[in-house]
């Protein structure tokens, strides 16, 4: 076993985990996993830039993790950072926090690395499967971009695209410096539109619709599967490899995009860092089930996290 620590950073949450790997059996067995919500993304489809304040709070997260790496004497360290930080002009201040904080430089990857840490981590367990149809469409719906990944045992074609709950949020929902609370029919529609032109793009290099299994991953997915098995409590058990049908998802999302903050905010599964944006990454995941005509997603916990270990391993 060697053991290592992978982080993601994306545009909504900061993950950490910390895993003995045996690469040789294809065991990952996890020491700590955790998530913090630091909406590093905070404007940066507007104004281009990370916000002072995201910084500083995707820094506090760091502090904590290195402490949590410390304790458990992992071996290796790789920290990856995906859309936000990729997207930034002053992406260096982020850069050069990191490093003071836990000694590795961040990678800012491309959406084709991401992509293709995402369909290791959520397939390595699952291939050589018997009762899952390959190949899989693994999606991955995050807070600035979704990666869609088609493969077998490995990846065949990838994209990722700029559509994801924070990014469409920020684009659609926001009036007047609020989240609208519902959204209007003329913003659903609008987002939905912005949607529909990104799997446009996305099909122009991945062949969505040859997938016949549907792999979902992110706080999204993992949310609208939580709530439509009703959970007292967010529980990663229950929804690791769960399985949501695409009319379950469409009432879901149906619901939330009409519901209030305090009605999404009483949901007992909700994180409260998804109250505002879940509405547009379930319309994302809906979209994309209708548009290859999948009759169900299996729901993955594991994710871009578990390929990054791997990968380290």
């Amino acid at each position: 076993m060697t053991r290592v620590a992978a982080i993601d950073c994306g545009t909504n949450s900061i993950r950490l985990l910390v895993a003995d790997c045996d690469p040789a059996t294809g065991e990952l067995v996890d020491l700590d996993r955790r998530m913090t919500i630091v909406r590093l993304g905070q404007g940066v489809d507007r104004t281009g830039r990370l916000a002072p304040e995201a910084l500083e709070r995707t820094f506090a997260a760091c502090r904590e993790y290195a402490a949590v790496i410390k304790e458990h004497g992992a071996e290796r360290l790789r920290f990856v950072a995906t859309s936000a930080s990729r997207d930034a002009e002053n992406r260096d201040d982020f850069v050069r926090g990191v490093l003071d904080i836990l000694g590795v430089e961040p990678e800012v990857i491309t959406g084709g690395q991401e992509a293709e840490f995402s369909f290791t981590g959520a397939t390595r367990e699952l291939t050589g499967s018997d009762h899952l149809a390959r190949p899989y469409l693994v999606v991955d719906i995050g807070g600035g971009s979704t990666e869609f990944v088609v493969g077998d045992d490995h990846v065949r074609a990838a994209r990722s695209v700029d559509v994801g709950c924070v990014r469409m949020t920020e684009r659609h929902l926001v009036q007047d410096g609020a989240v609208s609370d519902p959204p209007t029919a003329a913003q659903i529609t609008a987002m939905r539109a912005d949607i529909e032109a990104a799997l446009d793009l996305a099909e122009q290099t991945v062949p969505l619709r040859e997938a016949r299994t549907l792999v979902g991953l992110a706080g999204s997915v993992t949310t609208v599967s939580a709530i439509a098995q009703e959970l007292p409590a967010y529980d990663s058990a229950a929804i690791h490899h769960s399985r949501i049908s695409r009319e379950r998802v469409r009432e879901i999302t149906e619901w939330l995009l009409r519901s209030t903050h305090a009605e999404r905010a009483a949901v007992p599964s909700m994180h409260p860092g998804r109250v505002d944006v879940i509405a547009a990454g379930a319309l994302v995941l809906l979209s994309i089930m209708e548009r290859i005509g999948a009759e169900e997603v299996v729901v993955s916990e594991h994710d871009i996290l578990d390929g990054i270990a791997w990968s380290v391993a």
